[in-house]
């Protein structure tokens, strides 16, 4: 919008997390916006076909930017249905209407989850991913197939993006900071799966975001393309942990449980590929990501 494109969102505002969180989303964005015309939403599901048709054909957009899924690896085991109605039908809907308004190129939301068990670290986009450890996991590599029969059959662009933990201000209540600010600030104790020898690349959402934008407006891409967006480094759980409670000013306490069906010990990026075709480099650390986010919690959340 600050470049001067008009933006077109959409989101169904579903109450898997919370809708209060969105809406306050949506008023930075309008906040954003200030008037100008440069984002227009619709609150709407992309598995409604026919309500997504319409979007697409109003709009007629230059790109297109899927980020829309039903996140979480461990909700994949409680709900699979939610996952194969959002991650698979309302995907293919995305599909089907770039390919009907000719969009020239799709980004869109893989996971770092595809790796699954991987032990060669870091994780790089050569590996094989035919071994999902969750439905969730099985979703996003789906996606990936997906779009390359598009690409192959109909001439779209697809570039698939596997985010590696994000985390920063206005990010999701139920990913591992935010539960572990809510403990920190309630008294609870942190907890810690495998026992808390577990391993995460976390990536600060501007560093995500400027990723993303990379892959919007490059031009030396493939007809399909697959990239990791992480941090590049993989951090200690105990660690990051540490960063979080000092930025608090809050000793935590920490109850140690088993890993979890569906959880992976370790995770990190390689952002070689993302970095030969754009340039792209992450900027900000977690000694510098943490407590920004903290900053935000403490603004938004501890008020409430």
């Amino acid at each position: 919008m600050r470049d001067g494109h008009v933006v077109t969102g959409v989101d169904n505002v579903n109450p898997y997390y919370s809708v209060q969180l969105k809406r306050d989303r949506l008023n930075v964005l309008d906040w954003i916006n200030g008037g100008s015309g440069r984002f227009v939403f619709h609150e709407q599901d992309i598995c409604d076909y026919q309500a997504l048709t319409q979007i697409f054909r109003d709009c007629r957009p230059d790109c297109v930017v899927n980020l829309a899924a039903q996140a979480g690896v461990r909700y994949s085991i409680t709900d699979p249905f939610a996952y194969q109605k959002a991650n698979l039908e309302g995907f293919l809907n995305v599909l089907e209407c770039c390919r009907h308004v000719s969009a020239p190129r799709l980004v869109y939301a893989s996971s770092s989850s595809v790796y699954g068990g991987n032990k060669v670290l870091p994780f790089s986009e050569r590996q094989s991913v035919d071994h999902p450890v969750s439905l969730y996991a099985a979703t996003k590599k789906a996606n990936e197939l997906m779009a390359h029969s598009y690409s192959h059959l109909y001439n779209l662009q697809t570039i698939g993006l596997r985010f590696f933990t994000v985390y920063g201000p206005w990010y999701r209540p139920d990913m591992a900071l935010y539960l572990f600010s809510d403990a920190l600030t309630q008294g609870h104790p942190i907890k810690l799966f495998n026992y808390g020898d577990m391993q995460r690349d976390f990536t600060y959402i501007d560093d995500v975001v400027e990723g993303v934008v990379r892959c919007i407006t490059g031009s030396s891409f493939d007809r399909y393309e697959i990239f990791n967006i992480g941090n590049s480094k993989s951090e200690r759980l105990l660690d990051v942990i540490d960063i979080l409670s000092s930025a608090f000013g809050i000793r935590p306490l920490l109850e140690c449980l088993p890993m979890q069906d569906g959880d992976v010990h370790a995770t990190w990026a390689s952002i070689d590929r993302l970095h030969a075709k754009t340039g792209y480099e992450t900027t900000t650390t977690i000694q510098i990501g943490i407590p920004r986010f903290v900053e935000w919690y403490k603004s938004y959340v501890l008020p409430k």
